[in-house]
């Protein structure tokens, strides 16, 4: 499969199975570089899958297919260097305040400088006044701002969202909707 250098995510034949059922059957798209783009679908229908496997996490049973350049089955860690990727739920340290959560994830990513990294993110998306607030005391709509800004630290090519306004008030989901547009 050759890349073109305006293609992000390539993909032929993408299929996954658990325990029998097939979750993601031959999937094939391209989605080019700069844009936004979704999977709609009710729950159980492999979208999270799908995103697991573009990121490298989950190796699939079937097919072929690169994100950023790279092969997801052969080279999924460089892949995982170079995405963000922020969960449907949060998965972050429930027992960590907000600075040290960052603190954590810059340094799993080998930020340069991760204390400095994680105060410009911290003001940048609008957690000033809360990096010393312990995570679980967190509302679901701050919980999810925390857990996109670690998405964010590494300053990714590419970020993966998996329904990051699941389960948040309207209010903060519209927030967060502002947010995202914003970047």
């Amino acid at each position: 499969m050759t890349v073109a250098p305006d293609i992000a995510i390539e993909v032929e034949g993408l299929t996954k199975s658990f325990d029998g059922r097939t979750v993601v059957r031959d999937l094939s798209m391209k989605v080019r570089r700069g844009t936004i783009y979704g999977f709609l679908g009710p729950n159980g229908s492999g979208k999270t899958t799908t995103i697991r496997m573009l990121c490298g996490l989950l190796t699939p049973d079937a097919g072929r297919g690169t994100c950023l350049g790279f092969d997801i089955i052969k080279n999924a860690d460089q892949i995982k260097r170079r995405v963000g990727y922020m969960t449907q739920r949060f998965s972050l340290y429930q027992d960590l305040s907000v600075r040290e959560n960052l603190d954590f994830v810059a340094r799993l990513y080998g930020v340069r400088e991760p204390t400095r990294a994680a105060r410009a993110m911290i003001e940048r998306l609008g957690l000033a006044g809360r990096e010393n607030q312990i995570a679980a005391s967190l509302s679901g709509g701050w919980k999810q701002r925390l857990a996109l800004v670690c998405a964010l630290l590494h300053e990714p090519r590419l970020v993966f969202l998996d329904e990051p306004t699941a389960g948040i008030d309207p209010v903060a989901r519209r927030d967060l909707w502002n947010l995202l547009f914003r970047l």
